[in-house]
């Protein structure tokens, strides 16, 4: 009823000589809901693409991950790998922003009329990379998901109900929080439930490798665990920043080079401190294939996509998604054997975790 009656006193205050001619009313009535059916239908339609977007960069994800895992050990450093992924994306990125907005530049005033936070979005990318890379000796393959998951989602809904970054606002609800503890639970039954049942003694504090756990006592642990559930909120930041950058860059594309640029410089300066050794070598005796260089362009696609999912979904949505896209793509190299990895036959306990984070991103999309 009240949204009837915001019809009709837009359509008084648009019409007011012909509001009370009841032909013409009754015609402008229908030209206007016609209208608002029209857009609403457009939103939906826009809706699902970025939903489209959002499980495609989520499938990219461990496919650049598998990609940088093969370049790490041909060029002998974890940072040396990150810096020419990053350089590779930087490059891919700058000649998209060419062609889409004819300059790599932007008006300085930003650096004025704009909050610092908006450039910190690479960086957040790096500290995030380089988190994922302490944390798997310390807590495992198991944890080292499932941590930075559950900061993404804590921190996506977060940002979602106060609005943090310029961010749409969108209030926490009782069916949304719903939703997000179900995605949590179906990374949890797709990452370690199909282990838990093959081993039933096996617990989640097992880590990667048995020195490294009979020296960290579980204080330790618990360090690096909330260690990892920051890391997973810094990358729930970096799609919200990145998203208000799109809006004030104007482009999309223009917005996801600058934070690669951003995350490329972080890097080098990283890499000048460590000064890791380069080497170019062939582990498997064959020469490298030629997808191992492309990592940087995947990883390059997916900030461009989380750019343009926040102001459309939202930072809590946009998480989620990306999310169970992830889960599907990891699942479809295990299953396949892509990109030299080890072939890993999908479970039906793995199956039952994708649908549960499903109906997760359901509940909070629709309610």
């Amino acid at each position: 009823m009240a949204g009837i009656f915001k019809i009709v006193m837009k359509i008084k205050l648009d019409y007011p000589d012909d509001f009370h001619d009841y032909f013409s009313y009754r015609l402008v009535l229908i030209l206007t809901c016609d209208r608002l059916l029209r857009q609403d239908k457009e939103m939906r339609e826009y809706s699902m693409l970025a939903i489209l977007v959002g499980l495609a960069i989520g499938i990219g994800l461990p496919m650049q991950t598998s990609i940088n895992s093969r370049l790490r050990n041909s060029v002998g450093s974890p940072f040396g790998a990150s810096l020419i992924s990053f350089a590779v994306g930087t490059l891919f990125l700058a000649i998209m922003t060419l062609i889409d907005v004819h300059t790599l530049g932007f008006s300085t005033t930003l650096f004025t009329s704009q909050p610092v936070w908006i450039w910190l979005g690479g960086l957040l990318g790096v500290v995030y990379l380089t988190g994922n890379i302490l944390l798997f000796p310390k807590l495992g393959s198991v944890q080292t998901v499932i941590m930075p998951v559950l900061g993404q989602i804590l921190a996506g809904l977060l940002i979602d109900n106060f609005g943090w970054f310029d961010s749409p606002q969108s209030t926490l609800t009782m069916t949304r929080f719903l939703g997000a503890i179900l995605v949590l639970a179906g990374v949890i039954i797709t990452v370690a439930a199909q282990g838990w049942l093959e081993q039933p003694h096996n617990r989640i504090t097992e880590t990667a490798e048995k020195d490294t756990a009979t020296d960290t006592d579980q204080s330790g642990l618990g360090i690096w665990r909330a260690l990892g559930v920051v890391a997973g909120m810094l990358s729930a930041m970096q799609t919200a920043v990145n998203g208000h950058l799109g809006r004030v860059l104007g482009s999309t594309v223009h917005a996801a080079f600058v934070s690669f640029l951003v995350g490329t410089l972080g890097l080098i300066v990283i890499v000048l401190v460590l000064r890791p050794q380069f080497k170019l070598i062939r582990p498997t005796k064959t020469p490298n294939p030629w997808w191992v260089w492309i990592g940087g362009m995947i990883g390059a696609l997916y900030v461009l996509g989380n750019v343009y999912l926040v102001p459309v979904v939202g930072t809590g949505l946009a998480v989620v998604i990306v999310l169970v896209g992830l889960m599907a793509g990891s699942l479809m190299i295990d299953q396949f054997g892509w990109f030299a990895s080890k072939k890993n036959p999908i479970s039906g306990v793995q199956l039952m975790g994708l649908l549960v984070m499903i109906v997760g991103v359901v509940l909070i999309r629709v309610f």
